[in-house]
């Protein structure tokens, strides 16, 4: 016999009747609240709408772009923080960004070709510099024109040992200067020898027939400034090899150059390659790279004169057709 069951059987739920006049009335509230709501200036979000959540961020990141500027400690920073990671920019990308409607051809017609001044970092390196006035004193000795700079003797004895110091290992081998004393006179001599010590920096031991146009040679030493000068020349360089030069070793040398000689390099199957310069004034190539190739010669301007056809013929001049611009 089936045991009675514990629980109760639950009542039938009566279904809840709510008057039609009620649900009536709810409605018409519910419709009232909405129109409401809806009608509020600020959209219905309970604060800003999004358009202006997009507005007031924008704002907001301009104001993170037009920070006020740094101060002299902050603008130069430690190299450790030299570079900081930059902030993405809620700016418009500027005009330079956009890219260019402007055919080539007129951008480079419409812009100024840039010029090559003389710089630390251009062939002009060295002590004695264009446009730059130098002091010192002038004495005079026995000249035939040779000297360190291995041009050999000449007639014309208007010529200069420079000091030690700006001769700098050559570098000033063939440059003309413009001397002036300080009575007003003034000559211009080429430079071809070494003046060693105790010739001090600025100094110049000139030929006695140069000293003698700026004063009586018993004065024996007079105050004088000198400048680097670019004369006019209706000369040509001329190119020597050294005595003793091969296709395995050779010695090259450049005479009779307008401006001061920076540079001189042979092409090699390598390309161009610069040769080191002895303080005798020849270019070397130990090795016999690029002896008896093509030469080529930069002045302290940057101007680049190619010299070819020339064979190795020791101790011979050999004259080109060409020469530096005049400065």
């Amino acid at each position: 016999m089936t045991s009675p069951s514990h629980r109760r059987a639950r009542p039938a739920r009566r279904p809840v009747r709510v008057p039609l006049l009620t649900v009536v009335a709810v409605a018409a509230v519910a419709l009232v609240v909405s129109l409401v709501i809806a009608l509020r200036p600020d959209g219905g979000h309970g604060g800003r709408s999004e358009a202006g959540q997009d507005r007031a961020a924008s704002v907001a990141g301009a104001g993170k772009d037009t920070q006020p500027t740094p101060t002299a400690e902050s603008a130069s920073p430690s190299p450790s923080t030299a570079s900081p990671t930059p902030k993405a920019s809620t700016k418009a990308p500027t005009k330079s960004a956009k890219p260019s409607t402007t055919p080539a051809s007129a951008r480079a017609a419409a812009e100024p070709a840039p010029r090559k001044p003389v710089t630390a970092a251009a062939p002009s390196s060295g002590r004695i510099r264009p446009g730059a006035t130098y002091q010192g004193v002038a004495t005079a000795y026995d000249s035939n024109g040779d000297g360190a700079c291995s041009y050999g003797p000449t007639s014309d004895v208007m010529n200069a040992a420079m000091n030690v110091t700006d001769y700098e290992t050559s570098r000033a081998c063939g440059a003309y200067v413009l001397v002036r004393a300080s009575g007003g006179k003034s000559i211009t001599v080429r430079i071809t020898n070494e003046c060693p010590a105790p010739c001090q920096p600025g100094q110049l031991d000139l030929s006695q027939q140069a000293f003698a146009k700026l004063a009586p040679l018993s004065t024996g030493r007079i105050a004088i400034t000198w400048s680097l000068l670019s004369p006019a020349t209706s000369d040509t360089i001329s190119i020597r090899y050294k005595t003793g030069s091969t296709q395995y070793w050779c010695g090259i040398q450049a005479i009779g150059h307008r401006n001061p000689l920076a540079r001189l390099e042979v092409r090699t199957s390598g390309g161009w390659k610069a040769l080191p310069r002895t303080g005798y004034n020849y270019f070397l190539s130990e090795q016999g790279a690029g002896c008896g190739s093509a030469i080529r010669l930069t002045d302290i301007y940057g101007e680049r004169l190619t010299v070819e056809g020339l064979a190795v013929r020791a101790n011979v001049v050999q004259a080109t057709r060409v020469q530096f611009a005049r400065h």
